[in-house]
C-alpha cells in the first residue's frame, strides 16, 4: 500500500467537515472526515490489515465471535453500521478496530478470557471506539497540527502497518489515550448491558489485563531485567476494582440491563476456546526457547541461548539481550531458475563483497557494506528464498558476526523427531476434582514457581489464586 502523500493530504484536507456531532455522545467533536470518508478508509485499511495479520483457520471460531460482537453491535449508537470481527492468529494480547467497523481480537487474548462476557467486553470496547469516532478524532487532531505524516510504526514500522500508523496516529493497533479508553469501557459496558451482559466483565477484562503486566513486570525483576512497559491498557495507578474512573463508567451501565438477566456465559466460551494453539502456532512457526521450528516450510534454526525471538507474520527477528545485534530472517519468492548468489546480487543491487557459499547448501553469505555494515544470507529451498540480515546497532559489525553466522548456519529441515516441536501447546480444558490443586497441572519443563504463576494467570488467578472444586480449568496440553 502507498502512503498517502501530498496530494492525499491536500485532498483531505480540503474535505474539512468541521464540528460534527458524536453519535455515541451527543457532543460536538471536531473531525475532519465525513462518515463516508470513514468507511471507505475502514474498506481500505482492512483489505491492507488482513495481509499483515493472518486470519485464524477455524471457521467455527470465527463465526461464534463475530455472533457474540453482532449481539453486543445491535445495541451500539451506530447499529446501522456492517460490523466485521475477526480472530487474527496472532499470540499477542490485542484488539483493535479500524473505522466502520471492522474489529480484530487476537487469539492470545481470547486464551486469557475466562467467559463468553468478558469476549463481549473487549469487542464491546472496540465498539465502543468506533461509535465514538475515537480514530477519526485522533486523525483530525494529529492532521490539523500538521502532524498526520509522522512515522510511527507498529511492529517492525515497514509497510502497510506503518501507513495506517501514519493516517490513525499510532493508536487504532497499540491504544488511545486514558479519557478515550475510558469513554470506550463505558461505552462498552452500557452495550453489554443492554444485549443481556453483565456489564462488569469489562472490569474483569481490565484485571486481565493488569494481570499481564503485573506478570511481565514480576518475571522481569526475577531475571534482573529491566521492566517493559505496560499494555495499551494499563492505565490505571490501582487496581481496577478500586479505581474509581473504571467505576464511574462502567457502574452505571447495570440501571440499562435489558431484562434477560446478566449472562456469563463461562462454560460455553471456555468450550469454544478449547484446543486453540497457546503462543505460536503451526501455520506461522513455533519458538522453543532460543530454537524455531516451522512445520508447513520444514526447517528448524537456532539463535544462540538467551537470545529473544520475536516472530511475526512477515519476519523472524532474533535479538540479543543486550539488544545490540538483531539477526532477522524473512521469506522471499525467487525466480525460475535463479541460484541463491543470483537472488542476493539483485536484492542486494551488486553491492555485496566477501560473498561466499554455504557448504551443503544452494546458499551464499556475504556483507553488505555501509554504517553500519550488515552480515547477509540467502538460502534457496522449495522455490523459497531464506534471506537473513544481521546488524549490530553500536560496534563493529565483526564483534557479532561469529553469533550471525551460527545461526546461518544452523538453517536445516527438520528431523523426524523435530516434527512434534513444531506443533503448538494447545489449551486443554480439565474439571478441578476435590484434592487437586493448580500444582497438581504444572507442565513438563521450565522453572515449577514460573509454571504455577503462567497457570493462575491462564486462568484469571494471578497472582495468588485458587480454582474451586468443579471449576473447570484451563491447562497447556
Amino acid at each position: 500500500m502507498k502512503a498517502l502523500g501530498l496530494v492525499g493530504l491536500l485532498v483531505l484536507l480540503q474535505s474539512l467537515v468541521g464540528c460534527a456531532v458524536n453519535p455515541a455522545t451527543g457532543r460536538s467533536d471536531f473531525v475532519m472526515m465525513s462518515e463516508q470518508q470513514e468507511l471507505a478508509m475502514g474498506r481500505q485499511y482492512n483489505q491492507e490489515i488482513a495481509k499483515q495479520y493472518p486470519r485464524y483457520p477455524d471457521e467455527a471460531l470465527q463465526a461464534y465471535v463475530q455472533q457474540v460482537g453482532e449481539r453486543v453491535a445491535r445495541y451500539s449508537h451506530r447499529s446501522n453500521l456492517a460490523y466485521h470481527f475477526t480472530v487474527v492468529d496472532s499470540p499477542d494480547i490485542n484488539a483493535f478496530a479500524l473505522p466502520g467497523g471492522y474489529i480484530y481480537i487476537h487469539r492470545g487474548l481470547m486464551a486469557y478470557l475466562n467467559s463468553e462476557a468478558e469476549l463481549a467486553a473487549v469487542l464491546g470496547h472496540e465498539v465502543g471506539h468506533v461509535t465514538a469516532r475515537h480514530s477519526v478524532r485522533q486523525q483530525s487532531q494529529s492532521a490539523a497540527w500538521g502532524i498526520l505524516g509522522q512515522a510511527v510504526a507498529i511492529g517492525t514500522g515497514v509497510g502497510a502497518a506503518a501507513d495506517i500508523t501514519n493516517v490513525l496516529g499510532g493508536a487504532v493497533v497499540s491504544g488511545y489515550g486514558r479519557d478515550m479508553e475510558l469513554e470506550a469501557d463505558g461505552l462498552g459496558a452500557r452495550y453489554l448491558a443492554r444485549s443481556g451482559y453483565d456489564p462488569r466483565a469489562m472490569i474483569e477484562v481490565v484485571k486481565v489485563l493488569k494481570a499481564q503486566s503485573d506478570f511481565a513486570r514480576d518475571q522481569a525483576r526475577a531475571k534482573g531485567q529491566a521492566e517493559p512497559p505496560s499494555s495499551y491498557h494499563g492505565l490505571f495507578d490501582t487496581h481496577p476494582d478500586h479505581d474509581t474512573r473504571l467505576q464511574q463508567v462502567v457502574g452505571p451501565a447495570s440501571a440499562l440491563a435489558s431484562g434477560s438477566g446478566q449472562e456469563d456465559r463461562r462454560d460455553e466460551y471456555l468450550q469454544r476456546i478449547q484446543g486453540l494453539p497457546f503462543g505460536d502456532s503451526a501455520e506461522t512457526g513455533v519458538r522453543r526457547g532460543s530454537a524455531f521450528y516451522h512445520r508447513d516450510l520444514n526447517f528448524t534454526l537456532r539463535y544462540p541461548q538467551g537470545w529473544v525471538l520475536d516472530n511475526r507474520p512477515d519476519v523472524l527477528i532474533g535479538q540479543s539481550p543486550d539488544e545490540q545485534a538483531v539477526l532477522a530472517m524473512t521469506l522471499g519468492e525467487a525466480r525460475q531458475g535463479e541460484s541463491a548468489a543470483d537472488f542476493l546480487r539483485r536484492k542486494a543491487g551488486g553491492q555485496v563483497r566477501e560473498q561466499l557459499p554455504l557448504p551443503g547448501e544452494d546458499g551464499v553469505v556475504g556483507i553488505l557494506p555501509g554504517r553500519p555494515a550488515r552480515r547477509v544470507a540467502v538460502v534457496m529451498r522449495g522455490g523459497h528464498a531464506y534471506q537473513f540480515v544481521g546488524v549490530v546497532r553500536e560496534g563493529s559489525l565483526q564483534s557479532w558476526d561469529d553469533a550471525f553466522m551460527q545461526v546461518i548456519k544452523s538453517f536445516r529441515p527438520l528431523q523426524a523427531d523435530e516434527r512434534k516441536l513444531a506443533e503448538p501447546r494447545r489449551l486443554k480444558l480439565v474439571r478441578l476434582k476435590p484434592g487437586q490443586q493448580l500444582q497438581d497441572f504444572i507442565g513438563k519443563g521450565g522453572k515449577p514457581e514460573e509454571s504455577l504463576a503462567r497457570l493462575r494467570l491462564l486462568n484469571g488467578l494471578y497472582p495468588s489464586g485458587e480454582a474451586k472444586n468443579g471449576e473447570w480449568l484451563k491447562i497447556l496440553d
